[in-house]
């Protein structure tokens, strides 16, 4: 990519960065295009040349953490050999990532809800996705003899609902804690939903 391609994803990376930092403080409904201009210390018309709305923005940074979400999944379930251990891999990574992106979390599990209904097409599509994933985990368990035949339709959204669950409580409590800590008994509790 030449060297106007890479001014335009700095410059879109900026952008977000401000967007995320807007939203964080002030909410999504409360913040405005001028708010992002300002942070990102770009012009208005400079936001709006790369994202035609706010609403575009805030999609941009929804699609911002569900790929930073899948491609480390991904990275860490291909990493391991062993199947099981590729399932604690994703759990692990995932935490640690929702932990490290906190004020990113809030918005994809809080802000996003309600906020209309094109986004809560994208989180439904996100959560297509990511049950998608741990779908696709566990019916190599089952064709690999690890677990006994099971719904794994069913069994991946009860999946992805306890990881959600779990992290959102999280990212709306005052004193949050180390969401990390809920790693060993979100994994146990998991693995025995599949006989594992």
């Amino acid at each position: 990519m030449g060297v106007t391609g890479s001014k335009a994803e700095h410059r879109i990376s900026k952008i977000l960065d401000a967007a995320l930092e807007v939203f964080s403080h002030k909410g999504y409904r409360d913040s405005a295009v001028d708010d992002i201009a300002t942070t990102s210390q770009t012009s208005k018309g400079g936001v709006y040349f790369h994202f035609p709305s706010k609403q575009a923005i805030f999609l941009a940074l929804l699609d911002r953490m569900a790929d930073l979400l899948l491609s480390r999944a991904s990275k860490s379930m291909a990493a391991e050999p062993d199947w099981p251990k590729k399932g604690d891999a994703a759990l692990a990574t995932m935490l640690h990532t929702f932990a490290d992106h906190r004020n990113l979390t809030r918005l994809f599990l809080v802000e996003a809800l309600g906020a209309g209904r094109e986004f809560n097409q994208k989180i439904l599509e996100m959560h297509i996705t990511f049950t998608a994933l741990i779908k696709d985990y566990l019916d190599t368990g089952v064709v690999d003899g690890y677990i006994a035949p099971l719904e794994t339709r069913i069994a991946s959204i009860a999946w992805f609902g306890a990881v959600n669950e779990v992290v959102t409580r999280w990212v709306l409590d005052e004193e949050p804690g180390n969401l990390e800590d809920a790693y060993n008994p979100l994994r146990e509790l998991l693995r025995r939903g599949i006989g594992l």
